[in-house]
């Protein structure tokens, strides 16, 4: 009783954590960056021993190319998304929709399938997910790395959002990882927290695989590769913990079609009559819900299955008439954020009193990124110096950047 009481404090501590997030981030999820915690968790033993012998059984049965382990830190990151039910039970459901997507991109790239389960720890299956630093989409990309992989970004088109475009950017990440460290738990592990924190937690550990390396790591991805193990055992039994799959609110039956012109989206949902929210949902890089297509450059955009007698009306809204003026003036409507794109500035001048800590949070970015920029050893703010307070054209410190611009020195 007294061990379920400590397990049960824990996770209210956890609870309270996530209650205080940054209001930035548009999605709640385990936070599972909260090691210190986690370890008073797993403290205790993860339950009867005939219990454990079932989890780990069942991860063994479901292992492929990648090896799921079962230990105390896995067993609490299950319990952790136990706890949201409801939310797992709607993950279940996109799946449906975003997994076939994930799978072919993976099997194209020749990565292991269930790699795919690794949106769900990112974004929960969310391609407008956009956390406390900016990292955008199901992948959770940041500027720098997107622009690295061939994601592009502007005023009209984040593809950081678009679900194929950044898988297939995701895949590509992970493989450049996997034929680094030859370990794909490495590989997801560098994902999160940059490849050279995998390098030096490799050296210091004298060993090439996670959980050698794992205490030499930072403490959010320390907690991030058990959170994909968990993910993976939830996805497969979820019905052994009464998770029930919920539907999604868009049709999992879809169309593809290339636009050559300017068209909006709310002159297809008036004449096709469906529902504007919907076109959104299935194509959530087009930021003024336009697709700006061109001769040139086709854009793809995803229908709900079109009835043959709509035919003629589609033909029409995407090749003639008003609906396709050459580049239309409109005013910003991004479906997440009602407000226009604030363009940063790329440079500060540090102030008495403040730190590199409110200097990243003030413009989004990391401690980290700011000390490669600007070539400081120290995470002291220099008081009247200017620093760059953002990349801009250099990309010369890309090489350790990982989606999340977790760029180490």
């Amino acid at each position: 009783m007294k061990k379920l009481f400590t397990l049960t404090i824990c996770f209210l501590l956890l609870q309270i954590v996530y209650a205080n997030a940054s209001s930035r981030s548009t999605f709640q999820w385990p936070n599972i960056a909260q090691d210190t915690i986690l370890r008073k968790a797993v403290a205790q033993p993860a339950g009867p021993a005939p219990l454990r012998g079932i989890y780990e059984r069942r991860l063994d049965s479901i292992s492929k190319d990648i090896p799921l382990e079962y230990n105390e830190y896995v067993q609490s990151y299950i319990d952790l998304y136990m706890q949201n039910r409801d939310e797992m039970g709607q993950v279940i459901g996109l799946s449906k929709y975003y997994f076939p997507i994930y799978e072919k991109a993976f099997h194209d790239a020749g990565i292991p399938e269930e790699i795919k389960f690794l949106s769900i720890v990112e974004s929960k299956l969310d391609p407008n997910a956009v956390s406390r630093v900016g990292a955008t989409g199901p992948w959770q990309f940041m500027f720098t790395t997107a622009k690295l992989y061939g994601l592009n970004m502007d005023s009209y088109v984040d593809e950081r959002r678009d679900p194929i475009q950044a898988t297939y950017a995701a895949a590509a990440y992970l493989k450049d990882a996997y034929q680094e460290f030859g370990d794909w738990l490495l590989a997801i592990a560098s994902y999160n927290c940059g490849k050279s924190n995998v390098e030096r937690a490799v050296e210091k550990a004298g060993a090439n695989d996670f959980w050698s390396a794992r205490q030499y790591l930072p403490a959010e991805t320390r907690g991030y590769v058990p959170a994909f193990i968990a993910v993976n055992y939830i996805m497969h039994y979820f019905n052994k913990h009464n998770i029930v799959p919920q539907g999604c609110n868009f049709s999992l039956k879809t169309d593809t079609v290339m636009v050559k012109k300017y068209v909006a989206l709310s002159s297809i949902s008036q004449a096709l009559k469906v529902n504007i929210n919907e076109l959104a949902i299935l194509n959530p890089a087009y930021r003024r819900l336009i697709v700006n297509g061109s001769p040139k450059l086709p854009r793809r955009l995803i229908l709900p299955q079109v009835a043959k007698e709509n035919y003629a009306v589609l033909y029409n809204v995407l090749n003639g008439g008003d609906a396709a003026a050459p580049e239309p003036k409109v005013s910003y409507a991004s479906y997440t954020e009602n407000k226009p794109e604030r363009k940063m500035p790329s440079r500060h001048r540090v102030r008495k009193g403040e730190t590199l800590a409110s200097i990243a949070d003030k413009f989004g970015v990391e401690v980290q990124d700011l000390k490669v920029w600007n070539h400081l050893k120290s995470n002291r703010a220099p008081v009247g110096v200017s620093i760059k307070v953002s990349n801009g054209d250099d990309d010369s410190t890309s090489a350790a950047v990982s989606p999340h611009t977790k760029r180490v020195l």
